[in-house]
């Protein structure tokens, strides 16, 4: 459990700031932090606070779609964001386009990083999975037409509020997926091998989970 709660915290704080850079680089951000960075500017709080508000008003969402939060849930809602502030309270936007697409792509392989890590964990899904698995379970919807749908509302009203959508939504929406999909298998937990691999008779011994 310990290792878990590790992977969870550790994972939640990397994604935060991959989620950082990508706002830094100025080139556009996912969909979500489109939303949060058009409420910050209507509002002047800072864009991670207004990451971990939105993951508490989508949790209460789950309600009537009879979803269970988890550790995992609660932490991402406490965690992400204030690691995305903290990050964006120390690092200053980029400086020029080759600045710009570093950070960018910095951005996007630490984000995919932290996924497959706190994914791995299994301490239960963040606030904007569980919305999406909620309206399939739920309603029936499938899940591609239930995560599309979200993210284009929110996408569209994050634009209309002021946030920035540009090439940096394209590549996240272009490379999040791959990179997640080879993160996942490098990151899984592995059960732990036992001490006594072998037995005496050289029959290998039953490992140990971790």
């Amino acid at each position: 459990m310990t290792t878990r709660l590790i992977r969870l915290v550790v994972g939640l704080a990397i994604y935060g700031a991959g989620e950082a850079l990508i706002v830094r680089a100025g080139l556009g951000v996912d969909p979500w932090t489109v939303l949060a960075q058009g409420i910050s500017l209507r509002t002047g709080w800072g864009i991670g606070w207004i990451v971990n508000l939105l993951g508490l008003a989508v949790m209460l969402a789950w309600i009537p779609l009879r979803q269970r939060p988890g550790v995992g849930t609660l932490a991402n809602i406490l965690l992400l964001g204030t690691s995305m502030q903290v990050v964006l309270d120390l690092v200053p936007d980029a400086d020029g386009f080759p600045a710009q697409i570093f950070m960018l792509l910095g951005g996007i392989v630490l984000v995919a990083f932290a996924t497959g890590l706190y994914i791995s964990a299994g301490l239960g899904p963040g606030p904007r999975d569980g919305l999406m698995t909620g309206l399939h379970t739920r309603f029936g919807i499938p899940i591609w037409i239930a995560r599309g749908s979200i993210e284009l509302t929110v996408l569209g009203v994050g634009w209309l509020l002021g946030g920035t959508a540009g090439v940096g939504t394209v590549a996240f929406a272009l490379l999040i997926g791959p990179l997640v999909h080879r993160a996942l298998p490098l990151l899984a937990r592995r059960p732990r091998v036992a001490r006594r691999s072998v037995s005496a008779d050289g029959t290998p011994a039953t490992p140990s989970r971790a």
